[in-house]
Order: C-alpha cells, then sequence, then structure tokens
C-alpha cells in the first residue's frame, strides 16, 4: 500500500473535494485527511491518500486531466508519520521515497532519484504514447550520478503501467512469445522502427542516441519500459535483459536480448 500527499491547485473551492474525493475511492484509494486554502495560486487542497501501488499512476492520470485540476503535486509519505501528522496541523513536507522499491533495476551507480522520478510519471502518462521529449528533458536536468538508475526505474514504471493497460487481461505467455506479443507491440507504440530479429528486439532510432550524455550503451529508459512490461505478470519471474548493441556505441541498431 502506498501513502501519497496530493497538493491540487485549483480555481474554484465549491464541490472540489466532493469531485476529488469520488477520482480517488474509484481509483481504489481511501482519503485520509485533507485541508484547504487559499492563496495566490488559486484554492489548495491538500490531501492524504492510501491506495494500491499499482494504481498510482493511474489516478495521477485522472487528476491531472480533470477540468477542475490546474495543477498538482504528488510526495510520497512514510505510513508511521503520516499517522503522526494527522493529529497536527499543518503537516512537515513529506520526504519523498520510491513506490515501488522492489520494481528498481540493478546497478552499479547511483541510486534513482525517487522524488524527480514521481513528478515525472503523471506526465508520462497524461502524454503517453509521445513520452521521449519528456524522458529526454529529464535527463539532461537530473544529475549525472542518477541518471542511468533513474532514467531506468521510469522506464520500469511507465512499462508496468503498459502492460496493466493493455495486456493484463491476456493469457500467460511464455517468454519468447511475451516479447513478441507484449514487448513488440508495446515498443512500436513508443517506437515504430522497433523490429522482431529472432528472439531479440532491434529499434533502429531511438532518441537517447548520439546526445552526448552517455559513455556506452545510452537506451536506459527503453530497456527499463521492458523490464516493466515482462516483470509485471508475475508468472515470468524477473527475466534478464540487456541492450547488446547500442547506436550510441556505432552499431547500427540498439539491440535488446532476453534470458529467463
Amino acid at each position: 500500500m502506498a501513502d501519497i500527499e496530493f497538493r491540487v491547485v485549483s480555481d474554484r473551492r465549491e464541490g472540489l473535494l466532493l469531485e476529488l474525493g469520488r477520482l480517488i475511492v474509484a481509483s481504489g484509494f481511501t482519503l485520509q485527511r485533507q485541508r484547504m486554502t487559499r492563496g495566490d495560486e488559486g484554492v489548495v487542497l491538500t490531501m492524504v491518500v492510501r491506495g494500491p501501488e499499482q494504481n498510482l499512476l493511474a489516478l495521477e492520470d485522472r487528476l491531472g486531466s480533470h477540468p477542475i485540476v490546474q495543477s498538482f503535486e504528488a510526495t510520497s509519505v512514510d505510513a508511521s508519520a503520516a499517522a503522526t501528522a494527522a493529529a497536527a496541523p499543518p503537516p512537515e513536507p513529506a520526504r519523498p521515497r520510491t513506490l515501488m522499491s522492489d520494481a528498481r533495476p540493478e546497478t552499479t551507480a547511483a541510486a534513482p532519484d525517487p522524488g524527480r522520478v514521481e513528478a515525472l510519471l503523471g506526465a508520462l502518462a497524461r502524454e503517453y504514447p509521445d513520452v521521449f521529449n519528456r524522458v529526454l528533458a529529464f535527463e539532461h536536468e537530473i544529475a549525472p550520478a542518477h541518471r542511468e538508475a533513474s532514467t531506468r526505474y521510469a522506464g520500469t514504471r511507465l512499462g508496468a503501467w503498459i502492460y496493466k493497460r493493455d495486456f493484463t487481461l491476456g493469457a500467460r505467455l511464455n517468454l519468447s512469445d511475451s516479447v513478441k506479443h507484449i514487448a513488440l507491440p508495446a515498443m512500436r507504440q513508443l517506437l515504430r522502427g522497433t523490429e522482431l530479429d529472432g528472439e531479440a528486439l532491434r529499434i533502429k532510432n531511438s532518441p537517447f542516441t548520439g546526445i552526448g550524455l552517455h559513455r556506452g550503451a545510452s537506451c536506459h529508459f527503453l530497456r527499463g519500459c521492458l523490464e516493466g512490461l515482462l516483470n509485471e505478470p508475475g508468472h515470468l519471474g524477473r527475466p534478464r535483459i540487456l541492450e547488446t548493441s547500442c547506436r550510441n556505441t556505432g552499431a547500427d541498431a540498439c539491440v535488446f536480448t532476453f534470458a529467463a
């Protein structure tokens, strides 16, 4: 379960809590506490909600697209801190943490920056499948020490969201068929030039190559997206996904391989 604080800005006060409360409940969350104030931005509604982590991206998408919401921010809240803060208005600013610790990619670099990733995810859901301008801007802005892990983790989260949105009702496929019938069509939604090459995926038009941010293989977001797509079903375990060739190192295409 995730405890999340939303700070919503709107131009109307009447019906704001009722409208968003219905949306929160419909997304499988419960409202723990709320506070409404008026400031220079307009009406500010702060809500702490609790619900399943796998529904969070969809809830953020609904909030971001709601006509009475001008803008919002989401921050993860420690559950014990949320209980303590409930009796003490106003709440202290929440310390960001990751919402899906088991989805973090293994890496020898610095860990992901979870606060920056959470801020990115709502925008990716709203703009999907046209996500690359947003991700490339994120890569340029984030600290180099966190760049690889954070972009890969963001890809993992988006891949899991795509699986739940488009493929969750499908059959339980083995790894080879999952690559053909889940990973391939999902990646083609993002990059039309994605091709199946035997048991591998071949991408000739990755936007992450030749931009001067990486040495070696550079498609960390795409690798993470594939990890999310294939890890989310659960029955495959955690397949090993590698970028074995990359245009950033002089290859003619970026190639991803899969192993159980």
